[in-house]
C-alpha cells in the first residue's frame, strides 16, 4: 500500500512562487511519481512526473520552463516548484504513483494524494 500527503498550496498573486511537496510512504511500490491538477470544471491534466531512480522528468507543455519537478529518494518526497504562476494555473494539485514508469495519463497512475489547491490571483 503507498500513501501520498501532499501539501504547499495556497493563494498567491500571478508572478509568484509555491512549492508543493508530496510525501510518499511504501514508495518501493512505485518506480515514478507524478504531479496532477484540476480546476472546476475541468478534466484532471497532467503537470509533470519523474522516475525515482533516474530521475528523469516529463512536463506538459503548459508549465515548461516554469515548473520544475524534484525528488528527495532519501525522504521518500517529491516537489514542485512553480515560478512565474498564472492565474490558469488556479487548480487542485494532485501527487500521484505510478509502477508504470514516466507517464501524462492519469489512468496509470494507481495511488493519488488528497489534493491541495493552489489560487493564483490576478
Amino acid at each position: 500500500q503507498v500513501q501520498l500527503v501532499d501539501s504547499g498550496g495556497d493563494l498567491v498573486q500571478a508572478g509568484g512562487s509555491l512549492r508543493l511537496s508530496c510525501a510518499a510512504s511504501g514508495r518501493t511500490f512505485s518506480s515514478a511519481m507524478g504531479w496532477f491538477r484540476q480546476a472546476p470544471g475541468k478534466e484532471r491534466e497532467f503537470v509533470a512526473a519523474i522516475r525515482w531512480t533516474s530521475g528523469s522528468t516529463l512536463y506538459a507543455d503548459s508549465v515548461k520552463g516554469r515548473f520544475a519537478i524534484s525528488r528527495d529518494n532519501a525522504k521518500g518526497t517529491v516537489y514542485l516548484q512553480m515560478n512565474s504562476l498564472k492565474p490558469e494555473d488556479t487548480a487542485v494539485y494532485y501527487c500521484a504513483a505510478t509502477a508504470y514508469g514516466l507517464g501524462s495519463s492519469p489512468s496509470q497512475y494507481v495511488y493519488w494524494g488528497q489534493g491541495t489547491q493552489v489560487t493564483v490571483s490576478s
